[in-house]
């Protein structure tokens, strides 16, 4: 669906071409004027291409129309990417001083003549391209739309309090949990010194209920009982602070007009016109007029106040209202509900309620009052059992469950049902209410530089287990990842966007180990993605019988996906990756085509692939910025012209145990940030890494030879991984001085105690993990240096270990504690209430310390108990969020 992202990569292209370094780039190589035409004219289109995404299913034309803006725009970045790759060049010109390389360079196509005549070509080309397409815009009278993108959403219709109970499946024990809350006093206060007030959140993806669970409880007659008040508001976008009080004003107004009429004190007709002369009244006041009606109604009152559906994220709207409402009396309770952790976080004072899906036989339940009139489904047992597959994909999310069963009501044909049960979610005909609407609510609510690298998630399998890095580096080689000064790096920004995920509820089942973190998307959110990924993103399986002419970003997610030639016809295709472990590609001939047909590849994932070599012709891949070629088993060699590759940010070869050696020329890598290596060499070239001045993460798995590191100081390195080096003898921590993350895992004759070549020096490290050391007692001292900054501290296979060392609770910043196979380990320091920052505590597999520490009972609960996520595996043991 390319021409849903026309808008965001218009803009990511006005942003590099408005930038101090195209404009410089562009005077010295004669294109300026050029350039500043096609940034006027994609000004102006970029205006109104938001109000042509709108009318694009209305008028005729407009989607090809933004197609062939995408297409301009993603050609014109691979375009502008000469500038970069040439200034780069100039780089490994000057630093290699050989006079035979200049002379080479002077009569290749880089040649400063050469480039520059090249690059006059193709941006004119670009800017006539342009200018007709935006001639041809005109015939749709597009309006411009000046506003933030993110306030451009389809909106909700407007929630009210009334709910049939009898019709609600299954959230029975989630009334009776809130009710509970509601019930129990609250001494915490608000988080500013308050305590009349208590505000508890209800979280969920869309869909799942938390409008019905809020229902279900404000209509509970305990709640007549327990509060003076009762209120309904549905926030929804627009946290307006006026709009808001009227709400609350009204919503009081009608509760009592209702419980009047309930108990007959007056007619209904009177009841309505009341109403309707209130509700007059009240659009008529000014604000200060309102805020003295809400006081007034509120003071010293007992309320329940229900703000359903809120999305904004502006901390000082809420605490503007929450002071105006904070006038009541002590108990007065707000029930939130939220798709978003961050504003439940930001409203609540108490934890969230995690709302979760229906069980199997709820939804199945559920189905069936939909799909069938009452008791119809018994004829149908055959209809039933495919109704039992049909819930299965809908993951509990009880929209997705009445949106399909309602799609089949009275409709008893055979084939239809099937065609139901086969067939995605976001290929199925649904109404304006159907969970496909609700979801695509949240997808509307993103920024836009979020909306591409959620649609990412479009290329891996249902069920993937995603890892932070892996996506981290996707987005960041496919451009997705933008830095607003200049200076944050781009990985960091990266993993904000997948908090921000996980803060909208895109993300489940998320494990934070630190420095990075594991996460599944939930079926029904991969089939958003797939809804707006359609043409643009594609994942081939055997089943495959065509690609789109327009993908560019490919997933093969089976073996035999590729065997009946299969092939983008694209040229402009950016990615190809393998997502599932074992999958692979194992033909040259294929990756020999690859190489020479798709240029403009930014990520190569051929990780478990089966070829012997690459050939010399992967340096036409000139805008390559990942290559994985990890485990594949038969490579013993890389060709040096892969050093070539200078836009190239992540190079992996782990698992390649018959790579005999690294490519020689390594340091011409200058935007190289992330390196895996596996290789037989005993020594590696200490020059060679002293160029990669960029480079960030080095990783070393199963280096069989490999005994010694480098001697002089590598500064850039943040990050170290050791994996099954089996000779390697010492770690130099003292040349790595900007080192936040060291994982070392099975290296037998590392001497972890010899303070590894590290002077008594203040460490930055934040997070360390320890694996698999059999033989050793203690800790290594030189842990101590780490003390003020560790936040993840990993002790893993130390299964002679006797004790834990007391400076471990000095370590105030630790936040991630996980001590596992450490079967002689009995006892934690005397002083672990200390560790007041440590949120989750794992203890796996040490049969004596989890007696100690199970709940209630253990001799250590009572100085563990107040730590948010505790997990054992032992029996009894549990885990406690």
């Amino acid at each position: 669906m390319a021409e849903s992202f026309a808008f965001d990569i218009a803009n990511s292209l006005l942003c590099k071409l408005a930038s101090y370094a195209y404009e410089e780039a562009s005077r010295a190589y004669g294109v300026y004027k050029d350039l500043q035409g096609i940034k006027d004219t994609l000004s102006i289109v970029s205006g109104v291409l938001l109000d042509a995404e709108y009318k694009k299913d209305q008028k005729h034309g407009l989607r090809e129309w933004l197609r062939q803006i995408h297409n301009i725009c993603s050609d014109a970045e691979n375009v502008f990417d000469g500038f970069d790759l040439q200034d780069k060049r100039k780089q490994v010109l000057e630093a290699s001083g050989s006079t035979r390389t200049k002379v080479h360079h002077l009569f290749s196509s880089s040649n400063p003549l050469a480039f520059r005549f090249r690059m006059a070509r193709q941006i004119k080309e670009i800017r006539d391209r342009l200018n007709k397409v935006a001639a041809d815009g005109t015939m749709f009278g597009l309006a411009t739309i000046n506003v933030d993108p993110r306030l451009v959403v389809q909106r909700r219709e407007m929630t009210y309090p009334h709910v049939d109970a009898s019709s609600v499946v299954g959230r029975e024990s989630d009334r009776e949990e809130i009710i509970k809350l509601l019930i129990k006093p609250h001494p915490q206060g608000d988080g500013d010194g308050d305590k009349r007030l208590c505000v508890i959140p209800i979280v969920g993806i869309g869909g799942l209920g938390k409008t019905t669970l809020a229902k279900l409880v404000f209509n509970d007659t305990r709640m007549d009982k327990l509060f003076q008040l009762k209120m309904w508001v549905c926030v929804s976008v627009d946290f307006d602070i006026n709009q808001i009080i009227i709400k609350i004003i009204n919503s009081i107004q009608k509760i009592k007009i209702i419980n009047s009429a309930n108990t007959s004190t007056f007619s209904s007709s009177s009841a309505s016109m009341s109403s309707f002369d209130h509700q007059e009244n009240i659009n008529n006041l000014d604000m200060v007029q309102l805020v003295s009606l809400l006081i007034k109604k509120l003071y010293g009152k007992k309320f329940l106040l229900v703000l359903d559906d809120v999305w904004n994220e502006d901390r000082a709207k809420w605490i503007e209202l929450k002071d105006l409402i904070k006038v009541c009396a002590s108990g007065s309770k707000i029930v939130v509900t939220t798709r978003s952790k961050s504003i439940a976080s930001m409203m609540g004072n108490v934890p969230a309620y995690i709302l979760k899906g229906l069980s199997r036989t709820n939804c199945l339940s559920l189905f069936v009052q939909w799909a069938f009139k009452e008791g119809e489904e018994e004829k149908y047992p055959n209809l039933v059992e495919i109704g039992k597959e049909i819930v299965k994909k809908c993951q509990g999310v009880p929209l997705a469950v009445r949106t399909l069963g309602s799609s089949l009501f009275s409709n008893f044909d055979l084939s239809k049902w099937e065609f139901v049960r086969d067939s995605e979610i976001w290929n199925l005909e649904q109404k304006k209410d159907g969970i496909l609407s609700a979801l695509k609510l949240s997808y509307d609510q993103m920024s836009s530089y979020l909306r591409q690298c959620f649609v990412c998630f479009s290329l891996f399998p249902k069920d993937h287990i995603f890892n932070s890095d892996v996506m981290c580096s996707l987005w960041v080689a496919l451009g997705l990842v933008q830095s607003l000064n200049g200076s944050e790096k781009l990985e960091s920004i990266a993993r904000e966007y997948i908090d921000e995920l996980h803060s909208r509820s895109f993300l489940q089942d998320v494990d934070d180990y630190g420095s990075y973190c594991e996460f599944k998307v939930h079926d029904l959110i991969h089939d958003l993605a797939l809804y707006f990924a359609r043409e643009d993103f594609v994942a081939i399986d055997s089943h495959t019988q065509n690609i789109p002419l327009q993908v560019r970003h490919l997933s093969v997610i089976e073996n035999d996906s590729l065997d009946h030639g299969l092939f983008p016809k694209s040229r402009s295709l950016r990615t190809i990756l393998f997502p599932n472990l074992g999958v692979g590609l194992a033909s040259e001939s294929v990756l020999d085509t690859w190489l020479s047909r798709y240029k403009y590849l930014r990520y190569l994932n051929l990780s478990d692939s089966s070829f012997d070599t690459v050939s010399n012709s992967i340096t036409k891949l000139e805008h390559l910025r990942f290559l994985d070629l990890s485990r594949n088993t038969k490579i013993k060699r890389l060709p040096n012209s892969i050093c070539k590759l200078l836009n190239l940010q992540v190079l992996s070869v782990s698992g390649c145990t018959e790579l005999q050696k690294m490519p020689k020329g390594l340091g011409k890598l200058i935007s190289l940030q992330r390196l895996t290596i596996t290789t037989k060499q005993s020594v590696l070239p200490q020059g060679e890494f002293e160029r990669l001045i960029h480079l960030q993460t080095l990783s070393f798995h199963i280096c069989d030879n490999l005994k010694f590191l480098f001697r002089q100081k590598l500064p850039s390195i943040e990050a170290l991984y050791f994996y099954s080096c089996r000779c390697l003898e010492s770690i130099p921590l003292y040349i790595f001085p900007k080192l936040q993350t060291l994982y070392i895992s099975n290296c037998e004759k590392l001497n972890l105690l010899s303070n590894n070549e590290s002077p008594k020096q203040r460490l930055m490290m934040k997070h360390l993990y320890l694996v698999g050391f059999p033989m050793y007692q203690t800790l290594p001292g030189w842990i101590l240096y780490a003390r003020e900054t560790l936040e993840t501290l990993e002790i893993n296979c130390f299964p002679n270990l006797k004790m834990l060392p007391e400076y471990l609770t000095t370590m105030t910043r630790l936040k991630r504690l996980y001590i596992i196979g450490c079967h002689q380990l009995l006892d934690l320091p005397s002083d672990m209430h200390r560790l007041t920052s440590l949120e989750d505590l794992r203890i796996i597999d040490c049969p004596e310390l989890n007696r100690k520490c199970q709940p209630q009972s253990g001799e250590y609960w009572p100085m563990i108990c107040h730590i948010k996520s505790i997990f054992f595996n032992e029996p009894g043991g549990e885990k406690k969020e």
